[in-house]
């Protein structure tokens, strides 16, 4: 698969090698395929709030998951700022499969 990223294109391909070696089995290189493959889809400020609710955590231990400030995820919770780069895609990872995808 060929990405925007010379970087994640390396990392798959290395991800390839690995699964080639059978280092990596044939159901965590799917696993990991999936998550490259996930489209990345906007969150609006009342989706990652209830996102948030429905995993049953507070502001500080979501932005603990997501590795960013309170005030960040306050922030996107109010529409002042939004989340991009790694934390829309955990986000989008959470919101499609869960809390457990990411622990």
């Amino acid at each position: 698969m060929k990405t925007n990223s010379r970087l994640l294109d390396e990392v798959q391909e290395t991800v390839a090698g690995l699964h080639k070696t059978g280092v990596i089995s044939a159901r965590r290189m799917n696993e990991y395929q999936q998550l490259c493959n996930l489209e990345l889809q906007e969150i609006s400020p009342q989706q990652i709030k209830a996102l948030r609710l429905r995993e049953h955590l507070s502001q500080a231990v979501m932005a603990a998951v997501l590795n960013v400030s309170t005030s960040a995820l306050q922030k996107w919770e109010s529409g002042d700022n939004k989340p991009n780069g790694s934390s829309l895609r955990l986000l989008n990872i959470i919101e499609k499969k869960g809390l457990e995808a990411i622990l």
